[in-house]
């Protein structure tokens, strides 16, 4: 059988093109080479509970928000989205001190003007800022819209860091609008301003939990492209695309199986695309170079904790929790981790069941194992991981105390454990590294020199759930434009 499409990857980016174009009518295959759908989406079991990869909390899906219409039409709307608390879904505790992040841009720049009144006129600038972004984007998920007029947008060309300092006079307060930016690389001298306000905009309109796992995400999507026709096939490792005549004409697997295509999407980074494209004659050498010379963001490392029944009641917020107020410093390497993400899955009990802590983790601190493999690392690998688990839960004990007595096991991941299992260069937790120095050779629009390969994902435009499914709008756009 010959396919309108096959999509390479079934991370979140490749799912949802799935979903768009199945839905559309055309005959979709997704090929993943894992066991399971989903890259970072997915969970994985562990006794009886579900550790989530790469889901921890969502913004801006109610209605009128820039994710209602995208995630209506994808179907997932219908899953059982927790909306988090109003009055402090994000909490930022700099030292001693803790700053309630307030549902809705008003209240936002009101409770935090309340603690710097210096700051007013200021706050209010940042939230119009985050409004125009907000507008912004949802004007480009207009059908008329490309990706290439979205590049064009001013925030793209300006830098975060330097836009903060011009705007706000106290330091204290530029760190607690950067507080929740652990989901982000804040690196000072390349991150431009409109991968800043994504990441920080929707979430103040409203932040969301999912009352399960990243699986029931993913099963919905696998779900939906099922029942509109598509097919999704586990365990096929592409490792070459054929070409003819400047153009892809079929996915070779690792098994020996040969699947054609009219129209190819690479959900993967695009690096690693250009390593199937062996021998075209089309996709030349500068090209390459480019993919294989950009900068990757840093990693995460994670320790999900399962906790003893009862021990920690549930809280309906994230808490990220910096020792010094030095926010945008760990994103350089040679910080001395002082900065944590603690996240708590839902629990309708009143009661925490795990907890997940999350603090960045550079290549460097790996790079002495990037020769093994999963589970054969050795004793070494796996000291570090508990002396780094060790450091991050008592930074959480702060705001948890009796967390470390609560814990009943620990399961922990780093770059290596991402670069393994979804063939991500050093393991990058948000892809390419955007610069707004160069804002046109780092953010790639979804075409490719071979006009019947487009490419999607978190490497592209914007990361994260939001970033990811503006990008497959785009690239479904791009197919279409194609029939």
């Amino acid at each position: 059988m010959k396919y309108d499409v096959i999509i390479i990857g079934s991370g979140l980016g490749g799912l949802e093109c799935a979903t768009m174009l199945s839905h559309h009518g055309l005959s979709v295959l997704v090929l993943e080479r894992q066991l399971q759908p989903g890259g970072c989406m997915q969970s994985y079991r562990r006794g009886n509970i579900h550790l989530d990869t790469g889901l921890h909390y969502v913004g801006g899906i109610a209605e009128g928000q820039p994710l209602h219409e995208a995630f209506k039409n994808l179907g997932l709307l219908d899953l059982p989205w927790q909306r988090l608390d109003p009055e402090g879904f994000d909490r930022i505790t700099i030292g001693d001190e803790t700053f309630a992040y307030h549902e809705g841009y008003d209240d936002f720049a009101r409770v935090l003007a309340d603690r710097f009144p210096s700051q007013k006129a200021a706050l209010q600038e940042y939230v119009d800022m985050l409004r125009r972004s907000d507008r912004d984007q949802l004007q480009s998920l207009d059908n008329t819209v490309s990706a290439e007029t979205t590049f064009m947008n001013a925030q793209f060309t300006t830098n975060a860091y330097q836009w903060l300092r011009e705007k706000f006079s106290d330091e204290l307060l530029i760190n607690v609008l950067s507080g929740s930016s652990l989901k982000m690389e804040l690196h000072k001298s390349t991150l431009p301003l409109f991968t800043f306000a994504h990441g920080n905009g929707s979430f103040i309109q409203s932040s969301w939990r999912l009352d399960g796992s990243g699986n029931d995400l993913v099963n919905k999507l696998v779900s939906n492209i099922r029942g509109n026709g598509g097919e999704v096939l586990c365990g096929m490792d592409v490792t070459r695309l054929e070409e003819k005549d400047g153009r892809i004409t079929a996915a070779l697997c690792s098994n020996g199986e040969r699947f054609e295509g009219d129209m190819f999407i690479s959900n993967i980074h695009p690096a690693v695309t250009c390593e199937l494209l062996a021998g075209s004659t089309t996709v030349k050498s500068i090209y390459r170079k480019r993919m294989a010379a950009l900068a990757n963001t840093f990693g995460m490392f994670t320790a999900s904790l399962k906790l003893k029944p009862r021990a920690i009641p549930y809280f309906n917020h994230n808490k990220f929790i910096y020792a010094k107020p030095n926010v945008w410093e760990m994103s350089e390497e040679g910080h001395d981790g002082y900065g944590v993400l603690v996240s708590c899955p839902y629990s309708a009990t009143g009661y925490a069941t795990q907890i997940d802590l999350l603090t960045p983790m550079f290549w460097s601190e790996v790079q002495q194992w990037e020769d093994t493999t999963v589970a054969r690392r050795g004793d070494s690998y796996k000291a570090m991981k508990r002396r780094k688990a060790e450091a991050i839960v008592t930074i959480a004990e702060q705001q948890l105390p009796g967390l470390r007595d609560a814990v009943e096991e620990i399961y922990t991941s780093t770059p290596l454990t991402y670069r393994d299992y979804n063939k991500t260069p050093q393991g990058s937790a948000y892809g390419i590294r955007k610069d707004f120095n160069q804002p046109m050779m780092t953010i790639l629009t979804p075409r490719t020199p071979l006009p019947n390969l487009m490419l999607t994902g978190q490497n592209l435009m914007l990361h994260g759930l939001h970033g990811v499914t503006m990008t497959a709008l785009f690239t479904y756009k791009a197919i279409l434009q194609q029939q």
